[in-house]
């Protein structure tokens, strides 16, 4: 019997050292756990719109029948359109090759998606030409975990365009029924990389920033200080700038490691007007 009990009483103490034990290794866990977790809505209502655009982020599906439709037009127009003119990047040229110009313009209008020029999208803006943006893009080097900001959201062309490429896609459209429209489009064809506000894209988007790219797709009659700012050391800004006799010269600026900008004209070009406070008088 004395040999039993204390056999029983090991047992009890084995048990014990393992739920000890187990306790342990789960208050170990969920330390860890609170340290490596996403921000959540009461840290703040930054953090949490971050987690929300990381956790809504997805790579293009390409499940919308436009997709499908006027294959070998795309493949013509970047034959014949943009690899003739010497745009060489893989990823830019997959891009222009994959994303439905046609389901970006206006019913009437689409016949004429894959010809070689800008088209009216209806309130004073436009589709850009198909070179332009294949162009534009190759100049930002964007890569697979690049985030972008765009400037002048259009119809959403380009920024679906940069959203093939980059891991994210922030523009911003001064029109509001445009901007609504485009993200409508945007949502519609699977761009779920690619999240559009309405605004005045002279302020950027400070709360997403850094950018590693900005891009343009307005003429502006100064480079924005705001966009200056917002984009990272290392990054690349791409707009069309216009001089005081409404001369438009497409401009690629860089920024280095010490925060310096390059700036380089690349050619000249014709936009439409960015609007909005970058045309009030500088203070």
């Amino acid at each position: 019997m004395a040999a039993e009990r204390e056999t029983r009483s090991g047992r009890h103490w084995h048990l014990w050292a393992l739920r000890i034990l187990f306790l342990l290794v789960c208050l170990s866990l969920g330390d860890t756990a609170m340290r490596e977790r996403p921000a959540l809505a009461s840290d703040g209502p930054e953090a949490a719109e971050a987690v929300k655009d990381a956790n809504e982020a997805t790579r293009p599906d390409h499940s919308h029948p436009a997709f499908a439709e006027r294959v070998e037009e795309r493949k013509r127009m970047v034959t014949r359109q943009i690899e003739w003119r010497q745009v060489r990047d893989p990823n830019v040229l997959k891009a222009m090759r994959t994303v439905p110009r046609h389901a970006f313009m206006r019913p009437g209008d689409q016949r004429y998606a894959y010809l070689d020029t800008p088209w009216s999208i209806g309130k004073g803006q436009t589709i850009s030409q198909p070179y332009i943006v294949a162009f534009m893009t190759e100049a930002l080097k964007l890569d697979p975990n690049s985030r972008v900001l765009e400037i002048g959201t259009g119809s959403g062309y380009q920024a679906a365009v940069c959203g093939e490429i980059a891991r994210e896609v922030y523009s911003i459209e001064i029109v509001e029924s445009l901007a609504k429209s485009a993200a409508r489009r945007l949502k519609k064809l699977g761009y779920g990389n690619v999240f559009v506000k309405a605004g005045d894209g002279f302020y950027g988007w400070p709360e997403k920033a850094p950018f590693d790219a900005i891009i343009g797709t307005a003429a502006a009659v100064r480079i924005p200080p705001a966009l200056i700012r917002q984009l990272k050391t290392g990054g690349r800004m791409i707009l069309p700038v216009e001089n005081e006799s409404g001369f438009q010269y497409l401009i690629l600026l860089s920024k280095d490691e010490r925060g310096k900008l390059h700036k380089k004209n690349l050619m000249p070009v014709r936009f439409v007007p960015m609007t909005g406070d970058v045309r009030k008088p500088e203070k």
